[in-house]
């Protein structure tokens, strides 16, 4: 195990889910309608990444408040998507489940074999899904009920995955526990297979209780609340909530600040599909605690986790529960 805080989640074996369909711009494979599960799948797998929509009429979202990680990404016309990784419990329903992205594909590489839900992807992208090493099933493959329209909400913002339709093939969910310097893994959960760390409060940092993470077209804000020990997360200048009412609320943020350039996919409407780069190092801001910490990210290579550091080169920890990592452009 290397010595620094690591966002990397490990897993040898993934869970057999679906691929969805009709997002509006989006084209789907229609490979694997044999209803056949992919090579390998039905194993040990643990964790489940999910593309959740995340304009207006798609909130407030579903089952977002279970996941451990939640990744934000810019996409087309400066909007934002999400990116939910469940680990160590699966909620009974997820969603509005959207389309993937060419960012994804680098994203997920660091976990080992993960399996990702999505309603399906430009065209000229769907050769890449394959090729890459994420467990991207078709309709075909999975229960009839695994995947349903409502929600009280309008196409293509009311796809929703309801992991309990895959029991069968979804691993028993344990808790994340962190992993300390020098221990090795034991298997027994994927963050805890990852490395992703977990301590007290470190010293320094500055007091901090709102942060604002603008895009071209969205905008997130954090204001720490302190009886709670969470940020409370508002879009766009709203408070969000899941579908059932609760507030969405990290212990940990991250804002890392990346290079965003043009890709070579176009949506439908022509506009560019910006790609985000996790690869490489660069500047982050982590708030935990009600406190702000400058620190620095290293990831060396797709196959690698990143590396949070200070300026000085200390591990980084994170408040233990959900994470968010918003990623800025620098």
């Amino acid at each position: 195990m290397r010595r620094r805080t690591r966002t990397r989640v490990r897993t040898r074996a993934a869970v057999a889910i679906t691929l969805a369909a009709l997002a509006a711009g989006c084209t789907i494979d229609p490979s694997g309608a044999d209803g056949k599960p992919p090579s390998g799948a039905g194993g040990g797998g643990t964790v489940l990444a999910v593309k959740i929509d995340n304009v207006r009429p798609a909130r407030p979202q579903t089952g977002l408040d279970s996941a451990d990680i939640v990744y934000v990404e810019q996409v087309e016309a400066g909007l934002s998507r999400l990116m939910a990784v469940y680990a160590s419990r699966f909620p009974s329903t997820v969603g509005p489940v959207r389309s993937a992205r060419e960012t994804d594909l680098e994203l997920l590489r660091q976990f080992d074999d993960p399996v990702l839900a999505f309603s399906g992807a430009q065209s000229k992208l769907l050769p890449l899904i394959d090729d890459a090493p994420v467990r991207a099933v078709p309709p075909g493959k999975a229960p009839g009920d695994a995947y349903y329209r409502g929600g009280g909400k309008v196409a293509p913002h009311n796809l929703f995955l309801r992991p309990e339709a895959l029991k069968k093939d979804l691993p028993r969910a344990g808790a994340p526990q962190s992993a300390k310097s020098g221990d090795a893994p034991d298997g027994t959960g994927a963050l805890e297979r990852a490395g992703i760390r977990f301590g007290p409060k470190p010293a320094g940092g500055t007091p901090d209780t709102r942060r604002t993470v603008r895009f071209p077209a969205a905008r997130f804000t954090f204001d720490w609340v302190e009886y709670e020990g969470r940020w409370r997360v508002s879009m766009d200048g709203e408070r969000a909530r899941t579908s059932d009412g609760k507030d969405l609320s990290p212990s940990t943020v991250v804002v890392q600040y990346v290079k965003v350039r043009p890709s070579r996919f176009l949506d439908r409407a022509g506009s560019v599909s910006p790609f985000t780069e996790t690869v490489g190092e660069g500047t982050a801001r982590v708030l935990r605690d009600g406190r702000a910490y400058d620190a620095r990210w290293k990831r060396s290579s797709a196959e690698d986790g990143t590396e949070f550091t200070t300026p000085d080169g200390k591990e980084l920890p994170f408040a233990e529960g959900q994470v968010w990592v918003v990623y800025a452009k620098a």
